[in-house]
């Protein structure tokens, strides 16, 4: 355990110029205490880590002192060679450079880590497209994902929803690839916004570039811009009753979170059945995913969609009669 924390200590001071006691205490999950003798405990063992006191101060390795790969275990080398999605690294057009950085590290890994790269290919393989859709790579990927790399402006025209293009100047931050569709993520103006890389008509990388924000986490934009998308599309309310079995069954059949939220309001009808109000897409939507739950589920409202469900359970009714 300490040797691994120690191992991690030295990766880290080794790709940052300096770190505080409180800085490294955070990223290991130790007290600074700790960080101190586990700093000294490298120090004896022949490591140059340096202690620089005052405000300002850290800890710093003198001399460019550099570590080998030579302290990963076999899980972490098969790790690093899942880290690669190969199909989105062939769109980007990095499969060469990929490629490349594979056998390198290959090469740096001990002899009985050779086959790192093949166990891990053999037990996994993400196929990222959902089922019924052949995945296209949008042309202008390649150019858009040059501009994220080198953190270049870009100049863009966009096809919005209803057709119409639009001019943008755009700061790219970040490539996203959510069931088979590519997203970029990029400041346009004082803004953050998500473009589809498939409504791009033309791109232009331009030969300036742009200032980060240290506090921008695409990780973090993308589950909120997901989060948002997902309850805009849910404009309408249907009032259900639900048997126990359609309770269990609800999350499965629309979506999960609008399915939690309707059953943790939901209030029993003192007959083994609740009432829930379902936030819904729209009555078309909600009629093709809560059919689903045949008897488990009554509309109670709107009556419209009360009564597409009465006229559909009749005329199965009398098909199967």
């Amino acid at each position: 355990m300490r040797a691994a924390r120690l191992i991690k200590m030295v990766l880290l001071l080794q790709n940052r110029a300096s770190m505080t006691a409180a800085e490294l205490a955070a990223e290991l999950e130790v007290s600074e205490r700790t960080v101190t003798r586990d700093a000294l405990a490298l120090s004896e063992a022949g490591v140059p880590v340096y202690a620089d006191r005052g405000r300002a101060g850290g800890y710093r390795l003198v001399g460019g002192y550099r570590t080998r790969l030579t302290g990963l275990a076999k899980d972490e080398a098969e790790a690093l060679f899942l880290s690669g999605l190969p199909g989105a690294l062939r769109d980007m057009g990095l499969q060469d450079a990929a490629s490349a950085a594979r056998l390198k590290v290959s090469a740096a890994l001990l002899p009985s880590l050779a086959d790192a790269p093949g166990s891990a290919a053999r037990r996994f393989h993400l196929d990222a497209p959902g089922w019924y859709q052949e995945p296209e790579t949008p042309e202008l990927l390649p150019a858009v994902a040059e501009a994220v790399w080198d953190d270049r402006r870009l100049s863009a025209r966009y096809r919005r929803r209803g057709g119409e293009e639009v001019e943008r100047e755009l700061e790219p931050y970040g490539l996203v690839l959510k069931a088979g569709v590519w997203y970029v993520c990029a400041r346009a103006g004082s803004s953050y916004r998500t473009y589809r890389v498939d409504r791009f008509t033309a791109v232009a990388v331009g030969e300036e570039r742009f200032d980060r924000d240290p506090g921008f986490a695409l990780d973090a934009f993308w589950a909120e811009r997901a989060a948002e998308f997902a309850r805009s599309l849910l404009r309408g309310e249907v009032v259900l009753r639900l048997t126990e079995a359609g309770a269990r069954r609800l999350p499965y059949v629309t979506d999960r979170a609008a399915a939690e939220e309707a059953l943790a309001g939901a209030v029993p009808d003192g007959d083994g059945r609740v009432t829930a109000t379902l936030r819904v897409e729209n009555e078309e939507v909600a009629f093709g995913q809560l059919f689903g739950l045949g008897p488990e589920a009554e509309v109670v409202a709107p009556a419209s969609l009360r009564a597409r469900f009465a006229e559909a359970a009749r005329a199965a009714a009398e098909r199967y009669r």
